[in-house]
């Protein structure tokens, strides 16, 4: 079946896990996910945990920086943030910011581990509330890289359309959900949640296969750069959309799908998509 006048919308990455990342005019998908995406992540050095923001008591900080890839590495930019990943002084640096130590890396420490809060637990407390936390490890369908479950994140038009019809302002920003490709697809409706287990053909040669909804966290309901606080992009997938993505879950407030790559691909906004 091919989906009416599906088409690659926009196309992100995130050099640095857990920072605000970049839009593409053409993404190189390998088999390990968008060339350049979650190359590095912080480390908190006093627990050896990955730092990410679905702990955001400690880490809601991250998303005021935003990664760009250049030729050198990533350049890492913020409010009085201003390092490049290769400067012997970044961590430094960004310890400050943080108010924690930390550290920049490219190698995913053993069995690399990352702090999740309760999103039901925050949008109930607040974000910086001491909630339940429970301690995943990352790579799950992409071994031994710094994604928490799969390389690639797919939401559609459709589903952003379904959120900020339930929002209370009537918005949704695709930004605040953190996909690598948002797929323009009529309707507005949650439509990605018949895909899983389908796969996918973008452009000339990517196809993906489509493996789980994607469970979100308290991270949509962050700050992202110039994006505000908004408790409601969370709560409107936590009232009205609950999926099981795996069965030792339960059900959780999704929006979008992770997906596998089975055969590589160069994908720019406009391919066609066809399921």
């Amino acid at each position: 079946m091919t989906a009416a006048r599906a088409q690659v919308a926009a196309l992100h990455r995130y050099p640095v896990k857990s920072l605000l990342g970049e839009q593409l005019a053409v993404a190189d998908v390998t088999e390990t996910g968008v060339a350049g995406d979650r190359a590095l992540a912080v480390i908190d050095t006093d627990t050896g945990r990955v730092a990410g923001a679905k702990h955001p008591r400690l880490w809601q900080r991250l998303l005021t920086l935003t990664a760009a890839t250049d030729a050198d590495g990533v350049r890492i930019t913020g409010r009085g943030l201003d390092v490049h990943s290769t400067d012997p002084t970044a961590a430094e640096t960004m310890s400050a910011l943080l108010g924690r130590d930390v550290a920049l890396t490219a190698t995913p420490p053993e069995q690399a581990r990352l702090d999740r809060a309760d999103p039901d637990a925050v949008l109930r407390d607040g974000v910086t509330a001491a909630v339940p936390l429970v301690t995943s490890t990352l790579g799950g369908a992409a071994p031994g890289t710094f994604f928490d479950f799969a390389p690639v994140h797919l939401l559609t038009t459709a589903t952003l359309r379904a959120i900020a019809a339930l929002h209370p302002a009537r918005r949704a920003d695709a930004r605040r959900y953190r996909p690598n490709i948002v797929v323009d697809l009529a309707g507005d409706g949650f439509a990605e949640d018949d895909w899983v287990g389908r796969d996918l053909r973008i452009g000339d040669d990517l196809v993906l296969r489509v493996i789980v909804a994607t469970p979100r966290c308290a991270v949509p309901s962050l700050a992202h750069g110039d994006l505000p606080h908004d408790p409601d992009a969370l709560r409107v997938l936590a009232r009205h959309h609950r999926v099981v993505p795996l069965p030792a879950l339960g059900p959780q407030p999704c929006a979008g799908v992770y997906a596998q790559v089975l055969h590589p691909g160069l994908i720019r906004p406009g391919d066609a998509v066809e399921v």
